[in-house]
């Protein structure tokens, strides 16, 4: 009789394996998401494809690229880690028990280092066009807020040097999203069925960016932001990136990290504290528990 070996378990099937679906998933979220952008800022001018000057049909491009990137995103890593693709949403499931607290700084190191890689790649494909629309507007690099915008945000010139209106937006922005998340992922109330979860939320990313995107790029993610930033900061846009500051802007870099922090815990509280008693109190006791993306396993 064949002897049985004792299965030893791999590093992939712990943390490690869910930080490299978290990287994996906020890559293909960055990488669809800014290569959309780049499309929309220098792809369609740069290629002749384009005469008009950027306007509500380049925005259209950059809100629907970054709603399937979501979608596609969080199918390579829905399975294996939840798919925060989020260090907000990773808090704030965190905050409301669904997700351990260890795991909470390794996935946005997962997250970052995703969406730095996936910054890195687009530039590499991108680079000639970036060139050619800094050359063709006279300015340097470290000047050219327009390239920069492929790759980070930044607030709308209306809000002046004020550090509030921008953050209001993220947290507002981050709030709606982690709501409807809520809303979409509870099964006790009208959850989506067969997998169509991803789907609906990569419409709520459009959604966002329809409706709040132009005041400060809707960044509504501390990692889509930093890791772009911080590739753009090594590459040559200087204080555009770190510290950002530029004519109408300074110090910014902090505002699209804290204010989605705040936002996640935000739309949580507020689905929690609204609709989950009504939940309860019409399912009752034996219905309450539920789990949450990557919940602890026993």
């Amino acid at each position: 009789m064949a002897e049985r070996t004792a299965h030893r378990r791999g590093y992939r099937e712990g943390l490690a394996g869910e930080m490299l679906a978290e990287f994996l998933g906020t890559f293909v979220l960055l990488l669809l998401g800014i290569g959309s952008v780049a499309v929309a800022v220098v792809g369609l001018p740069g290629s002749g494809r384009q005469t008009a000057d950027f306007g509500p049909a380049n925005w259209l491009i950059i809100s629907w690229g970054w709603g399937l990137a979501v979608v596609f995103g969080v199918y390579v890593a829905g399975g294996i880690s939840g798919a925060h693709l989020n260090p907000a949403v990773t808090l704030s499931f965190a905050a409301r028990r669904d997700f351990p607290w260890r795991k909470v700084l390794p996935y946005w190191l997962a997250q970052v280092v995703g969406a730095f890689v996936a910054a890195a790649l687009i530039y590499a494909c991108y680079r000639w066009a970036i060139d050619a629309a800094n050359t063709e507007a006279g300015i340097p690099r470290d000047e050219s807020l327009a390239t920069y915008s492929i790759f980070a945000t930044f607030p709308a010139e209306y809000f002046g040097n004020s550090w509030w209106g921008p953050l209001l937006d993220q947290i507002v922005g981050t709030a709606i999203l982690l709501l409807l998340i809520c809303a979409l992922i509870d099964t006790r109330n009208t959850a989506p069925m067969s997998n169509m979860g991803p789907f609906l939320i990569g419409l709520v990313v459009v959604a966002i960016g329809l409706t709040f995107g132009t005041n400060a790029g809707y960044a509504i993610n501390p990692a889509r932001d930093f890791g772009p930033r911080l590739f753009t900061f090594f590459e040559g846009w200087g204080s555009i990136a770190l510290p950002g500051s530029f004519e109408w802007f300074s110090g910014y870099w902090w505002i699209p990290i804290v204010g989605p922090l705040i936002g996640g815990l935000v739309g949580t509280g507020v689905y929690d504290l609204i609709i989950g008693p009504v939940l309860k109190a019409r399912l009752g006791a034996a219905e309450e528990a539920e789990e949450g993306p990557a919940t602890e396993e026993p």
